[in-house]
């Protein structure tokens, strides 16, 4: 039989496993309970945490952290790192479990994570808005 290349396909099986049935219980929670589309918020919360929990050990750590945050061009200090995972572990935590995770993202306080998550999703829409000053145009461009 041909062999698939390995995707991680299988190995992230018991992992998204893990993080559906943590998905179940924030959908049975009475406190999101008036949260809009709960149920595709949070199948999106586990695809980017799959995405970043990299040794798939259902925790995102410092370097995870760091790598995520280079990908969507902020590259942070390792202090920012550790600021920005005390933020969302509340202090008792290097890493950030699944639940942190998602309690931040559904959360109403607007954690560093929260608005770099949801930066992320807009830089990732079809019709980026330039940034910054407008081209400089020369007098030939104008109508």
């Amino acid at each position: 039989a041909p062999r698939r290349p390995s995707g991680g396909g299988l190995r992230r099986a018991p992992q998204d496993g893990r993080l559906e049935e943590i998905n179940k219980e924030f959908l049975c929670d009475p406190k999101f309970s008036d949260e809009e589309d709960l149920e595709e918020k949070l199948a999106v919360f586990k695809e980017k945490y799959m995405e970043f929990d990299l040794n798939n050990q259902g925790e995102i750590d410092l370097m995870s952290v760091k790598r995520m945050m280079e990908k969507m061009g902020a590259p942070k200090t390792h202090l920012e790192l550790k600021k920005m995972i005390s933020e969302v572990t509340g202090g008792v935590s290097e890493t950030i479990s699944y639940q942190d995770f998602v309690n931040v993202m559904l959360g109403k306080r607007s954690a560093v994570l929260k608005l770099v998550m949801m930066f992320e999703g807009k830089a990732n829409e079809s019709n980026p808005k330039p940034s910054g000053p407008p081209p400089e145009r020369d007098i030939a461009s104008l109508p």
